[in-house]
């Protein structure tokens, strides 16, 4: 009947040779609700205990995730069946998987869409997204409904991929074996089916003990005979002591007290808070990142470590001219040189960086120093060429030459062209000033010439005048 993980060599006949398909033998696998049980071992270190977070944050997670199953099927009108096997779904996930590297309210979503799915009463993803999203806002509070954008899509493609992953955890083995009908059966042997107030108490028990982990700790023969022990004990309802009436079933006392104590401390738990324990579950994904990356050696931004540099500085150290002439006259200095960079300055964006700034700094200073000994304006000093031993003291690279020489080439050709254009305006302006020449004397002449034509025409009527007038009115202009 049962079903827990995939156990090919579990209660498998003796004699059997496996499973003839086609020309192949395949081994017989048998299914056990034995294999669903976690054992001790896995109890005491889980993965989210490995990843560094505590036992009680990890409770907390637990009964905060179970509530929400149970208040989403509520809301969604579930089934109690589909409830208990959501949560025992989503309790037998995170012991193997860790809560710092998944969402417990995603993992939520999905344990409730598979649980409808598994006791046949599905419900529609959005469903489920619209049920949650309602629960996270709270009571009290303003309820804004669901906007259907990207953020819903991704949100859906979670949930999706989420079940999924359960799916695979558990081996597709996600059948439960609940004990409401258990307790009823075990009620009858006892006489006590008619007292619907310990039938109702010991269901009630039941239904709270799925957020603690005893549904994948024990049997759930022994989970009932728990509960009905623990409503009869509350109730004062007197039952079977000489011997105890479990034991009929195959119960331990030990058992019995561990499930009893595991239920009763819920009651005396504060309620965990959704936001803390987030706030908590982020703080500890930051640190095992910082460290991932540490163990890599890169920082928190991605960006490489210097550490391995040590005392790097982009300025280049001076050297004295015996070391360089050494250096030129070696033949395997540039190999030398390469591997020496190539272990200080390893492929990275950051150093790519560095190297590119300092051959542009080392360009921009041979540049200015070209410029100074070509122009003969700021001293007597720098128009002055600078000495052989001087330029092979301070050599500058190829790349820095070529472009030394095409500015030189633009430099000239820029002159070049200044003097061509200086020497045609010089001509236009000259010819320009001979026309204007011309021009003024062309009509100085004109106007001298008709100022000759009209003294010529008005000559007869001075004629008449006397002379006496003509003197006395050049001797009243003169005096004028």
């Amino acid at each position: 009947m049962s079903v827990g993980v995939l156990s090919p060599h579990m209660n498998t006949p003796a004699n059997s040779q496996g499973i003839l398909i086609g020309d192949k033998v395949y081994s017989e696998v048998f299914l056990a609700i034995d294999s669903s049980i976690i054992p001790e071992e896995s109890l005491s270190s889980t993965p989210s205990m490995l990843d560094g977070l505590d036992h009680e944050t990890e409770t907390n997670l637990r009964i905060l995730g179970c509530e929400l199953i149970q208040s989403a099927g509520i809301l969604l009108r579930l089934p109690q069946v589909a409830m208990a096997t959501g949560q025992v779904l989503f309790q037998r996930f995170f012991y193997s998987k860790s809560f710092i590297k998944h969402s417990f309210e995603i993992f939520a979503m999905a344990c409730v869409n598979l649980a409808s799915k598994i006791e046949e009463s599905p419900r529609r993803v959005r469903d489920v997204i619209n049920v949650f999203h309602h629960l996270k806002q709270g009571k009290g509070k303003k309820i804004t409904p669901l906007v259907l954008d990207q953020n819903y899509i991704n949100t859906k493609n979670q949930v999706i991929k989420a079940e999924r992953r359960v799916l695979k955890e558990l081996g597709f083995c996600v059948h439960v074996k609940h004990p409401h009908k258990i307790i009823v059966m075990y009620l009858q042997v006892l006489e006590c089916e008619k007292n619907q107030m310990l039938v109702q108490t010991a269901w009630n028990y039941m239904n709270d003990a799925l957020r603690t982990n005893v549904f994948v700790r024990f049997e759930p023969e022994t989970i009932a005979c728990a509960c009905i022990h623990l409503a009869a004990r509350v109730l004062q309802i007197p039952l079977p002591s000489k011997p105890h009436w479990y034991l009929v079933f195959g119960a331990t006392k030990e058992d019995i007290r561990e499930i009893c104590i595991s239920t009763m401390k819920l009651y005396s738990r504060e309620k965990p808070n959704s936001e803390q324990l987030e706030k908590q579950v982020e703080k500890r994904k930051v640190a095992l990142e910082e460290a991932r990356l540490k163990a890599k050696g890169q920082n928190p931004s991605g960006t490489p470590a210097l550490a391995a540099i040590g005392g790097f500085s982009p300025a280049s150290k001076p050297s004295s001219p015996r070391e360089v002439k050494i250096e030129e006259k070696s033949p395997n200095s540039k190999l030398v040189k390469e591997s020496e960079n190539r272990q200080l300055f390893p492929k990275s964006p950051l150093n790519g960086d560095i190297l590119y700034l300092c051959n542009r700094l080392r360009f921009k200073i041979d540049l200015f120093f070209l410029r100074r000994s070509h122009s003969g304006t700021y001293s007597s000093q720098s128009s002055r060429s600078p000495s052989p031993r001087q330029l092979k003291g301070h050599r500058s690279s190829p790349v820095t030459q070529l472009r030394t020489e095409r500015d030189r080439q633009s430099e000239s050709s820029r002159n070049s062209n200044k003097r061509r254009r200086s020497r045609s305006r010089s001509r236009s302006n000259s010819r320009e000033r001979g026309r204007d020449r011309d021009y003024v004397k062309h009509k100085h002449d004109r106007s001298h010439h008709w100022d000759h034509r009209e003294r010529d025409r008005d000559r007869p009527h001075d004629q008449g005048r006397s002379k006496h007038q003509s003197r006395s009115h050049s001797g009243r202009r003169h005096r004028r």
